[in-house]
C-alpha cells in the first residue's frame, strides 16, 4: 500500500568512479548509512540529485536493485525516471519493475515541447497500465510543470498515479494541492528551503537534496512537527537554511556529494559536464554545516 511512502525519502547521489562508472560499494554503504544511522523512512535513487538524467536503462536497473538489496526490507525505495517520450518512460519503468522497487517517480515529457493535458494525462495513463507499477509524478519542470487542477484530474482518471512530489519554490502551490488532495495521494514537497511550513501544512514526506546533504537534522525536523515540538522544529528549520543556501545552485548534485564528504561519507564525483564543487563552494558548505551544529 502506498501509504507506506511517507516522511524522509532522501534522493540518493550516484557515486561516479573517475571512470564514470557507478562506484557500487560506495552506494550500497550510502543505502546503509541511511537506514542504519541516519533512521529515514525511504530512498529514491536515479533522480535529479542521482543525476538520473545522464543514467543508461542498464545503469538504473543496478542502483534500484542495489538499493533494495542493501536496504533489505527496511525501507522502501522509489525509482527515478527522466523520460522524454512515453515509450522511453515505459521501457525504464518495466526494466524495474521485478526488482522489488515500491514506486515510480517519473517527470512530466519536457524537452523543448509541453504535451497538453490531455497528451499529460494519457502519459501517465499507459505508464501506468503498462508498467504496472504505481507512480509518483516528479512535478520539477518550470515550462511543463503541472498546476493543481491538472494533478487532480489525473489522480481521479488514473489511479495508479499514488502522488506527486512538488518541486516549485512556491508553498503556494503546494497549499493548494494539500487542501484539496490531503487524504487521497502522497503529496512530497521537494521545497528544500521551506520543509517546515511544507511539514505543517500536513504534507506527507519530503524527497529533497537537503534530506540527502543532511539526513538526521532532516529526519529530526519531520520527528518534531509530527509530535508537534514546533519551537524545536523552527530551531532545526533555522540550521538547515544554512545548509541550503550553501549548496542550492546549477551543480548541486555535486555540491550535496561536497557536503557528504566533508561529514565523512563517500559520494564519488558527478558524471561530466557538471563541475564538482570548487574551492570555495566547499569552505561555504563547510561553514555551513558548522552553523548547522553538523560538524
Amino acid at each position: 500500500m502506498h501509504e507506506e511512502l511517507h516522511g524522509i525519502i532522501p534522493p540518493l547521489v550516484t557515486p561516479f568512479r573517475a571512470d564514470e562508472q557507478i562506484d557500487e560499494e560506495a552506494f550500497r554503504a550510502e543505502v546503509q548509512f541511511m537506514v542504519q544511522k541516519a533512521g529515514v523512512h525511504g530512498l529514491a535513487v536515479a533522480g535529479s540529485t542521482g543525476e538520473g538524467h545522464t543514467l543508461s536503462t542498464d545503469e538504473t536497473v543496478t542502483l534500484a536493485g542495489s538499493a533494495v538489496e542493501a536496504a533489505a526490507g527496511k525501507a522502501p525505495v522509489i525509482c527515478g525516471i527522466i523520460a522524454d517520450s512515453t515509450r522511453a518512460a515505459i521501457e525504464r519503468g518495466k526494466a524495474v519493475a521485478g526488482l522489488g522497487v515500491a514506486a515510480l517517480q517519473v517527470t512530466p515529457v519536457h524537452y523543448l515541447f509541453r504535451p497538453d493535458d490531455e497528451a499529460m494525462l494519457r502519459h501517465f495513463d499507459r505508464l501506468v497500465q503498462e508498467t504496472g507499477m504505481p507512480v509518483i509524478i516528479y512535478n520539477v519542470v518550470p515550462w511543463s510543470y503541472l498546476s493543481p487542477a491538472l494533478l487532480s484530474r489525473i489522480f481521479a482518471a488514473v489511479p495508479g498515479v499514488i502522488g506527486v512530489k512538488q518541486s516549485a519554490g512556491d508553498l503556494k502551490l503546494l497549499a493548494d494541492l494539500l487542501l484539496t488532495e490531503r487524504e487521497g495521494p502522497r503529496i512530497f514537497t521537494a521545497v528544500d528551503a521551506l520543509l517546515y511550513p511544507s511539514f505543517a501544512l500536513g504534507a506527507h514526506g519530503a524527497i529533497a537534496a537537503i534530506l540527502t546533504a543532511v539526513p538526521e537534522l532532516c529526519v529530526a525536523l519531520w520527528n518534531a512537527v509530527q509530535k508537534g515540538r514546533h519551537a524545536d522544529a523552527l530551531g532545526l528549520h533555522e540550521r538547515l537554511l544554512h545548509v541550503w543556501n550553501a549548496i542550492t545552485g546549477d551543480n548541486l548534485p555535486a555540491a550535496t556529494r561536497a557536503c557528504m564528504e566533508l561529514q565523512g561519507r563517500r559520494a564519488g564525483r558527478p558524471r561530466d559536464p557538471m563541475p564538482p564543487a570548487s574551492e570555495a563552494q566547499v569552505s561555504a558548505i563547510r561553514a555551513a554545516l558548522q552553523a548547522a551544529e553538523v560538524l
